[in-house]
């Protein structure tokens, strides 16, 4: 790989990372936010998923319009929304003495910048690419940068909400300007070569491409989308109980929060090095990922104390973390150029409906026992693996025909 195209990976990876940082970063505050506010876990919940909401709903949008005006274009204006977005929440929580309404508000307009921000990443780095090894090391590297956008989060989320509660909130705006920056400097946007296929061939192209690959594709949006339920409801959880019963907060809590995600990055980045491009072994890492994090919750069911569950979600993030980089590079690698930006987009849509239902949902499970929280985590993580087992299944040779139902490679054009 050359040194202009790691250039452009690190320039890309501050978008996950931004993104990740501008939601994660809230999940340590929501209590305080909470009490501040004087307002429900459900309510507080909302701030988490409003910004999914709007996030889902437009994302395929913003996937198709970097399939026709390039990934580029689409990037910066939404960093630039989305720092708004940022802004909109920190001003309400400064200057307004109910500030609720207008926090929600400022989070639908980050969510419409995130819908064209990190989602089109994906795409861009399999644009970059010929060889397989290398887009599978660049999407490690995404999906590294997004986990430690995660791992660093709670750290750095309690560490500003200890000067100040709203201040998380501004600090979104800087790291979009930041992100900004570098994906001016250090990403290229490619040479067009060819006019932007109109909509209606567009719309039948990406059809028929449902129809032939449908089975394997829907499978992995919805092991996506488990995998973020799981992951962001788990941290809701912990983030509540490590205050409401184990009198932890502030930067302590932070701490503890970032082990398991520690555990995820780590996993994450050592699985995008080793899985090549071989898609077997990316099948076997999801599904052993998804088996793992079903079995890391049977530890609390018996043993439930502060670390037992910190170590129960820390093999739930190694699980993690062998599965989201696979499943990446399976969906990436499996769809044309044309098509990428859209697919991948509609990928990254049923990740944020995980993301926008995990804090609501355990909300509502925590008003019952803690065994109902880690049996339905449990028996999702154990969903998501038979999943991929009977739905996803490669073929053994990149070179067999690529329209049958599998998710072989398709050849992936340099940009």
């Amino acid at each position: 790989m050359e040194l202009k195209d790691k250039c452009c990976l690190w320039a890309l990876s501050s978008v996950p990372l931004v993104m990740t940082l501008g939601n994660s970063m809230l999940i340590p505050v929501l209590p305080a936010i909470e009490k501040k506010l004087d307002i429900s876990a459900f309510q507080v919940s909302m701030i988490i998923t409003v910004y999914s909401i709007v996030a889902i709903l437009l994302i395929p949008i913003a996937g198709y319009l970097s399939d026709r005006w390039g990934r580029k274009k689409v990037i910066i204006p939404s960093l630039i929304i989305a720092g708004i977005g940022g802004a909109i929440t920190g001003w309400a929580s400064w200057k307004m003495s109910d500030p609720y309404w207008i926090i929600l508000a400022g989070r639908v307009v980050q969510g419409i910048g995130s819908a064209g921000a990190m989602p089109v990443v994906l795409p861009c780095v399999g644009d970059m690419f010929k060889d397989e090894k290398d887009i599978s090391c660049g999407l490690g590297m995404i999906e590294t940068s997004n986990t430690f956008g995660k791992v660093l989060s709670p750290i750095l989320g309690s560490a500003l909400a200890a000067v100040v509660w709203f201040l998380p909130f501004w600090f979104i705006p800087i790291l979009c300007a930041i992100a900004v920056l570098l994906i001016i400097f250090l990403v290229k946007p490619p040479k067009k070569q060819d006019d932007p296929v109109p909509v209606k061939e567009f719309v039948h192209s990406v059809w028929k491409l449902l129809k032939e690959k449908g089975k394997w594709l829907v499978t992995i949006f919805i092991a996506g989308a488990i995998i973020m339920f799981v992951l962001f409801g788990a941290l809701f959880y912990l983030s509540t109980i490590l205050e409401t019963k184990y009198h932890t907060d502030g930067i302590w809590k932070g701490l503890i929060l970032a082990i398991p995600l520690s555990a995820l990055s780590l996993c994450s980045f050592i699985t995008g090095k080793k899985i090549g491009d071989d898609k077997k072994i990316m099948r076997r890492c999801a599904y052993l990922g998804f088996f793992i994090l079903a079995g890391s919750f049977i530890i609390p069911v018996f043993f439930n104390n502060v670390y037992t569950l910190v170590t129960s979600l820390s093999i739930g993030g190694v699980g993690i973390g062998l599965a989201l980089p696979s499943l990446d590079a399976l969906i990436t690698e499996g769809i044309e150029k044309e098509e990428r930006g859209t697919i991948t987009s509609l990928y990254s849509s049923m990740r944020f409906v995980g993301v926008a239902a995990g804090p609501p949902l355990y909300a509502i499970f925590m008003k019952g026992a803690d065994q109902d929280i880690f049996w339905v985590s449990g028996a999702a993580g154990l969903a998501g693996a038979l999943l991929i087992m009977f739905f996803v299944k490669p073929k053994s040779s990149k070179n067999e025909d690529s329209k049958s139902d599998s998710c072989a490679p398709k050849s992936v054009p340099q940009t």
